[in-house]
């Protein structure tokens, strides 16, 4: 782990869960696994303290913990887990557009939460619902469960393991930490539940009390919601991921091509979303008559036009799809890897354009292209001026976005009898943009901790002011009072909060943008990886 990503790990985990967990996460990314007392010695927290720290890393899947081969257990922190806070709204805001504002609800719970049963989690977003309801209006906890159960068969939310139930040895020393075991099988596995009843308003100070026929009809139906005691569920953040790249392809295919072949890409994703695990170098081979049948209505599009479209996409230079076979009208593929490959290079060359201007993003797309290039070649093919050349490729090279290989004509190296050759390595290219990644949102995080900072009395007056006003609206107060109210914040201050939540959301906005840069790099990354474990696992397999 860099010094970057120790960083906004330190600074997310104090924004969100407050400074003791931020002490026990930062010291634990720093030294690597350490027992509970020696945490607590090193960090100087009570050990109370700690402990507590610990069961919200666990819980929230930040940290994870294991027995030492001495016996006593051991505790490490996870840096991916936590950067993934930046895209918490993200998976919030996707869940809204796929499942409305129950799904939001749910997945925001999930979030706070950590891990929850589905009954603690159907209850609470339907208390919740119905507090932006009307009175007369109700909300039935079936409804919330419908969606809950939809968001776990398109394998948004998955069950968390359970301890496992094994027999120790007669004689043997009990475990001292118990293990979790998650079965694949059972873990999309919904448990059946008579979930019954209607989400309940809170009630404030000045309402009356509810008849107690009404509260012992809600405390049943709240005991109606136990049977799935200690089976806990989780968002996965995999399949949040998986959706995100999906996204991403379907938009870069729109902007390339057209409309419709965005659709047939779009629809061909759908159909293998749920069957192709996110680390997949390819979907599931499907034929155009199955894609002809999944095609949405609205298109109209018919089976020979579809076939020359999937003709046009599988010959286009960028191969996002591919052809595997001929059975059934023609099999298609979405190669996923290359797919993450080409937009990562997208996003690398529209770095270097912003950093270095057009030109040198000839420069670096040619060498792209090319391989390697002499300095001579470089400038005639991209017919640029041999000083302004030499001058932007130097640049590139000293910021590293470049690199210079020797090729010796004899063993004495003369640079007389030396080729000299420029190339662009695409992985470690992204990689240190990916740390620049991390470093603009340590900044962004700090600047908006000074905005909030520097504005700290000001805020506080304006929240106070705002509480006056609300708890006087609830007890019908007077138009004239509540603008005399209001005109206690005078104009000038009033501009400065504006300039503070003008700040404030372009922060955040620019946050945003960043973490899309981020999720590209690192699924690109992460792809590279994964291509190179498969073949060793393959390779040894062998004998």
């Amino acid at each position: 782990m860099t010094q970057l990503e120790s960083q906004i790990c330190c600074r997310l985990l104090l924004a969100h869960y407050g400074q003791i967990v931020a002490k026990v996460g930062t010291h634990l990314i720093r030294t690597g696994c350490q027992p509970l007392r020696l945490i607590a010695n090193d960090t100087e927290t009570p050990i109370d303290q700690v402990k507590k720290a610990l069961c919200v890393l666990i819980h929230h899947n930040f940290a994870s913990y294991h027995v030492h081969k001495r016996g006593f257990v051991e505790y490490e922190v996870h840096h991916a887990p936590i950067i993934r806070i930046l895209r918490y709204a993200r998976y919030i805001y996707s869940a809204k557009t796929l499942y409305g504002d129950t799904g939001e609800l749910i997945i925001e719970e999930l979030l706070q939460n950590g891990k929850m049963t589905m009954s603690g989690a159907v209850k609470k977003v339907s208390d919740r619902l119905l507090e932006t309801m009307e009175d007369s209006k109700t909300r039935e906890y079936s409804e919330t469960s419908s969606t809950f159960i939809r968001l776990v068969q398109t394998h948004f939310l998955q069950k968390c393991g359970i301890v496992s139930e094994s027999v120790t040895a007669e004689g043997a020393h009990p475990s001292p930490a118990p293990t979790l075991v998650a079965d694949e099988a059972e873990m999309y596995t919904v448990p059946t539940l008579g979930v019954t009843g209607q989400g309940k308003r809170r009630r404030t100070s000045g309402e009356g009390c509810e008849p107690k026929s009404k509260r012992s009809k809600q405390e049943h139906a709240e005991q109606e919601l136990a049977p799935d005691d200690g089976i806990y569920w989780q968002v996965n953040f995999e399949r949040f991921h998986q959706h995100f790249r999906d996204q991403v392809i379907v938009a870069a295919v729109g902007s390339k091509l057209d409309q419709t072949c965005s659709e047939i890409v779009r629809t061909m994703l759908r159909m293998s979303e749920v069957t192709t695990s996110s680390s997949s170098s390819h979907t599931q081979p499907l034929s155009s008559n199955e894609i002809f049948r999944a095609i949405p209505a609205g298109y109209n599009l018919s089976k020979q036009v579809l076939d020359q479209y999937l003709t046009l996409l599988s010959d286009d230079p960028i191969e996002f799809v591919g052809k595997s076979g001929d059975s059934g009208g023609g099999m298609y593929v979405i190669n996923l890897h290359r797919a993450l490959a080409s937009l990562a290079r997208a996003t690398v060359e529209s770095v270097v354009q912003e950093r270095f201007g057009s030109r040198s993003a000839r420069i670096f797309r040619l060498l792209l292209r090319k391989r390697h290039l002499e300095q001579k070649q470089v400038e005639d093919f991209a017919m640029i001026p041999a000083k302004e050349a030499k001058e932007m490729m130097y640049q590139m090279l000293s910021d590293n976005y470049m690199s210079l290989q020797e090729i010796p004509k004899t063993p004495d190296h003369a640079p007389s009898r030396t080729f000299y050759l420029y190339t662009v390595n695409l992985l470690p290219t992204a990689r240190m943009i990916l740390q620049r990644c991390y470093k603009t949102v340590v900044n962004l995080i700090d600047r908006r901790e000074y905005e909030t900072r520097e504005n700290k009395r000001l805020l506080e007056k304006s929240q106070r002011i705002e509480a006056i006003m609300a708890s006087m609206q609830a007890t019908g107060a007077e138009e004239q009072q509540l603008q005399e109210i209001e005109e206690m914040i005078t104009a000038p201050e009033q501009q400065q909060l504006e300039t503070l939540k003008h700040n404030v959301n372009m922060l955040d906005s620019s946050e945003n943008q960043v973490d899309e840069t981020i999720f590209i790099l690192e699924s690109y990354i992460n792809s590279t990886r994964i291509e190179k474990e498969v073949p060793n696992k393959r390779g040894g397999g062998g004998v």
